[in-house]
């Protein structure tokens, strides 16, 4: 009897950004839904290509451990398809041996009113319209972005997951980031001075974050009772704000009940060469202009929750 949702970590994700949908979804685009529909029946023994999302949702799976009855995570695959034009994506999942049980098959319908009844703390896609969507409607959205270089470069040999987040307009919701972007730097940092003992509204993926770190928790029980298990999620806060502004970040944190593993205060310094040591499977910012990272392996997520405010 599978554990109800309400008790795991639900992602929930796309069958476009977990599989390589470009010559379906060319057809579709070129030639219609009829031709879609018999193209995908043609061709539904063949396993799609690995999508953008693919190998962070495969290590995700990975914390799941079914023999010491330790299994907080589900990813649910929610896809625009109806049924039976998406039966390719099931003997996909099947092919590669991802351990996805549920799925949601809209016909065409926005997917993001299914977000909160799948209890998902995240949906993962690669249509900004329906990421948009989700957004506007409270809903935790990212897109997940293509690789330059589509190499698969997995290496699964260490079990670790390694997840990264920005702070403001992604944990937290972007009101200091309105103040900077209004009144420049100077005026950020009297702000932030100011309001240091006064917590920040959560972000989109507040709720993501304290999901996991409540998993991160229940492994250091298990490790407190076997020295030998290691925990296999390691998280990361990479910010632009400067160690003058951390103080509030650090109160806000405190205030939710959620650590990160590391932080980084860059004070407005590139991003990339800390990702390059970090080197984390996922990474979450606002501004795409941090996601330009030249690492094929890591899974980049723009989360325009920015745009919602202007």
């Amino acid at each position: 009897m599978p554990f109800p949702l309400e008790d795991k970590l639900v992602i929930a994700v796309s069958s476009s950004a977990l599989f390589d949908l470009g010559e379906a979804d060319r057809i579709f685009k070129s030639q219609g839904s009829d031709e879609y529909r018999k193209y995908t029946i043609a061709n539904e023994d063949s396993p799609f290509e690995k999508g953008p999302a693919f190998s962070f949702i495969q290590r995700l799976l990975q914390v799941n451990n079914p023999k010491d009855d330790f299994e907080p995570i589900e990813v649910v695959l929610i896809s625009k398809n109806d049924a039976d034009t998406g039966h390719r994506v099931h003997k996909s999942l099947r092919h590669y041996q991802l351990d996805i049980t549920r799925s949601a098959f809209t016909c065409g319908r926005k997917p993001h009113p299914y977000i909160s009844a799948l209890n998902a703390s995240l949906f993962l896609s690669t249509n900004e319209a329906d990421v948009m969507d989700a957004l506007e409607n409270q809903k935790p959205g990212g897109m997940i972005l293509f690789p330059k270089n589509k190499k698969d470069v997995e290496n699964l040999e260490s079990s670790e997951l390694r997840i990264a987040f920005d702070f403001d307009g992604i944990l937290a919701d972007d009101s200091s980031e309105n103040i900077y972007q209004t009144h420049g730097l100077e005026g950020f940092q009297k702000h932030e001075e100011k309001y240091s003992e006064e917590p920040l509204p959560p972000g989109p993926l507040q709720p993501l974050l304290a999901k996991i770190s409540a998993i991160q928790k229940r492994e250091l029980e298990r490790q407190e009772k076997d020295s030998s298990y290691k925990p296999k999620i390691r998280t990361s806060l990479i910010t632009s704000r400067s160690s003058t502004a951390q103080e509030r970040v650090v109160k806000t944190l405190r205030h939710w009940g959620i650590t990160c593993n590391e932080a980084f205060f860059l004070g407005g310094a590139s991003k990339d060469r800390i990702l390059s040591v970090f080197r984390p499977h996922i990474f979450f910012d606002d501004q795409k202009k941090h996601l330009s990272h030249p690492d094929i392996s890591m899974a980049m997520v723009h989360v325009p929750y920015g745009k919602l405010n202007k």
